[in-house]
């Protein structure tokens, strides 16, 4: 099955996404359970609590008795009302990360009120289109103080579409804006798994929505073998990745063949694999990576082939780098919530 084709189903009750090019499921989108933590992106009216001294940080006071936490906070002070975005999920215990910087996106435009200027993708690169847009974007934007930026998919839509995007996140900033003060309050929900496939996957050339199409076209199997405890190499080595709640540890085997040719070439498998590994799982956090065995000189070679793999992953990652112990870290952002234990006995 050549192209991309994206599925819309539900898991547990719970709707969910599934992207599957060329035959490959490459990712996978679930929304949180209804008393789960709420998606990236879900808006607050909420109130200062207390400053963190030390970390440059203030706890925010959510409707329902949450907590949320803002990182670089200063200036504020205790009882008073401000606007949040979520961010992230947070470790269970932990208050859910937080910003003051909101972001009104959808598929074509984004709206940013804390960062005024018109700006177009830089993958779109036909100058005759990024002028074309731009005079859109300025035309819609008039009068207005906030910022926009306009999207890649922006590049081949119609730009009927383009001016109702704008149109619409421009009139829900002015909203959500029009209104700081009050009692900590639940604005805007953050997308769930099928908004957000509408909004992140492009056009692809097949949807699929009817009911129970995650299992009659296998994109359960192939979720439950992607998530499996060891994943297959194409060279005979393993890639096993584990999280814990310090850390997500990830070993890599060669197999059966133990010389330097096969250990290199389980690295290089294994590296161009993880962030898949990791997208699918729906994981984030501290990464800690146990190579096969791998000389020096080799490291370079292994470090540039991980950073070709997450310059393309959705979620942002940063490569730390070696240890003294020769081991590789990375810290991924953490804007997915991982496959719960319902979720995994649902696939069996």
């Amino acid at each position: 099955m050549k192209g991309r084709s994206v599925f819309l189903d539900h898991v547990a009750g719970r709707a969910a996404a599934a992207l599957v090019i060329d035959g490959k499921l490459e990712d996978f989108l679930i929304t949180p359970p209804e008393d789960g933590p709420d998606p990236v992106g879900t808006t607050f009216r909420a109130v200062v609590d207390r400053p963190i001294k030390g970390q440059g940080g203030v706890f925010v006071r959510l409707p329902g008795g949450e907590t949320g936490f803002l990182r670089h906070a200063k200036g504020l002070s205790s009882g008073q009302p401000v606007l949040v975005q979520t961010t992230g999920f947070a470790d269970p215990g932990k208050a859910t990360p937080m910003t003051l910087k909101l972001l009104f996106k959808s598929k074509f435009a984004i709206v940013t009120p804390d960062a005024p200027g018109l700006n177009v993708s830089r993958q779109i690169r036909e100058e005759e289109r990024r002028a074309e847009l731009k005079f859109l974007a300025e035309d819609l934007m008039s009068g207005s103080d906030y910022g926009l930026i306009l999207r890649s998919e922006a590049e081949g839509a119609d730009e009927g579409d383009i001016a109702e995007d704008i149109a619409e996140m421009r009139s829900l900033a002015e909203t959500i804006l029009s209104g700081p003060d009050g009692e900590p309050e639940r604005l805007v929900d953050g997308a769930d798994a099928h908004a957000l496939a509408w909004r992140e996957w492009g056009r692809p050339d097949e949807i699929a929505t009817d009911p129970g199409c995650f299992e009659t076209r296998g994109i359960l199997d192939a979720l439950l073998e992607a998530t499996s405890g060891s994943i297959a190499l194409p060279g005979g080595g393993s890639l096993l990745v584990e999280p814990t709640r310090a850390m997500i540890a990830v070993d890599v085997n060669s197999g059966t063949d133990f010389s330097p040719a096969a250990s290199l070439k389980a690295n290089i498998e294994a590296a161009r694999a993880l962030p898949r590994a990791l997208r699918l799982r729906g994981l984030g956090g501290q990464i800690t990576v146990d190579f096969a065995p791998l000389p020096k000189k080799d490291r370079r070679q292994i470090e540039q082939i991980l950073r070709t793999a997450f310059k393309t992953d959705p979620v942002e990652t940063a490569l730390a780098g070696w240890t003294p112990l020769g081991n590789f870290e990375a810290q991924r952002k953490r804007e997915r919530l991982p496959l719960d234990a319902k979720i995994l006995d649902a696939l069996q």
